[in-house]
């Protein structure tokens, strides 16, 4: 029985790109976060750690272009509760933390999408 390949080479060296223009994302200290390559099947996003349980969510990308905006949202996501956090803006709900930042902050963060996607050379 042949074993079936999910990704092409092509799509698994641009996902390799993907991955490390979001290198910075990995070394955050709140983050508990890990991208692996998983052969055949492409690649894992591994998330929420527990000594007892493991990662307790995943996803799988075989598209880089998946992957480019799987860990864009999570930059995003992870940058601005860090920012949230840092103006106490505990009362806030999650949702609407965005709109609560000053408008150059949020203009600052979305620009951020466009670097990342020049080191990756993914076009937005």
């Amino acid at each position: 029985m042949e074993k079936k390949v999910y990704i092409t080479e092509e799509e698994r060296e641009k996902c390799r790109k993907v991955i490390d223009a979001f290198a910075e994302l990995y070394e955050i200290e709140d983050e508990d976060m890990l991208v692996v390559d998983v052969g055949r099947y492409g690649f894992v996003k591994l998330q929420c750690y527990t000594p007892s349980y493991g990662f307790e969510e995943l996803d799988t990308y075989t598209n880089s272009n998946s992957l480019f905006e799987g860990l864009w949202d999570e930059w995003l996501n992870l940058n601005v509760f860090l920012l949230a956090r840092e103006m106490r803006l505990d009362e806030v709900l999650y949702e609407e933390i965005f709109d609560h930042l000053p408008k150059e902050k949020q203009t600052e963060l979305i620009g951020r999408k466009a670097d990342f996607a020049k080191k990756a050379g993914i076009t937005p």
